[in-house]
């Protein structure tokens, strides 16, 4: 688990974690579900979903990024609720249901990641600096992971369980494509959920070299 004394954040970067929290617990909060106070506490008090990075190497791996991604998943998600392709396939989805999915998907990543530190080169002379490495002490999956954190607080619909389930899509082994392909099917939300997470990572977070 990142703790805030792990991290050397300056004023711009606490200001922007502050104010991404607020619009994603703004958002959490307007689902309107039952539980949701509680799993938002939880998400604050008892996890660093709002400090932690979405990954070690690659799409917001920097402090926060876990929350900038799950923002921009809604983004494109609800993008994907009004464009031609996927309008009529997901007419009944509803806005609750896409803020669940899009900003719980990844909450199976709270408490994975810690920081150590590691010898590079600046200017010349070598220097300790701290980095993002992974330490799972629940490995239950992924979005199986997700799912079962999620339910221990609110109740999820059997569409939102599937589109969290199978968010991964594709990068999905292909041994359960097949799971896939038939979850797709009953549930055209876990494509859109899945596109979604996709463009999210790989055309609006970003990168940074470390």
């Amino acid at each position: 688990m990142i703790k805030r004394e792990d991290l050397t954040l300056s004023d711009v970067e606490e200001g922007w974690i502050a104010k991404n929290q607020e619009i994603y617990t703004d958002y959490l909060r307007r689902a309107q579900r039952e539980g949701m106070e509680k799993l938002i506490t939880y998400l604050e008090e008892e996890t660093d979903f709002f400090l932690c990075p979405a990954s070690t190497r690659f799409h917001g791996n920097y402090a926060g990024g876990l929350c900038e991604h799950s923002l921009h998943v809604l983004e494109r998600l609800t993008h994907h609720m009004g464009d031609a392709l996927f309008k009529e396939r997901i007419a009944n989805v509803s806005m609750n249901t896409a803020i669940i999915t899009a900003l719980l998907h990844d909450v199976c990543k709270t408490n994975l990641y810690t920081v150590e530190l590691r010898n590079r080169k600046i200017n010349g002379n070598w220097q300790q600096v701290p980095f993002f490495a992974v330490a799972d002490d629940y490995p239950y999956g992924h979005g199986e992971k997700s799912v079962d954190i999620i339910r221990n607080f609110i109740d999820l619909t059997d569409e939102e369980k599937f589109a969290i389930r199978w968010h991964m899509g594709y990068t999905e082994p292909k041994e359960v494509w097949g799971s896939l392909d038939a979850a797709i099917e009953k549930y055209p939300l876990v494509l859109a959920l899945h596109e979604a997470d996709l463009e999210a990572s790989k055309f609006l977070d970003r990168t940074v070299s470390t």
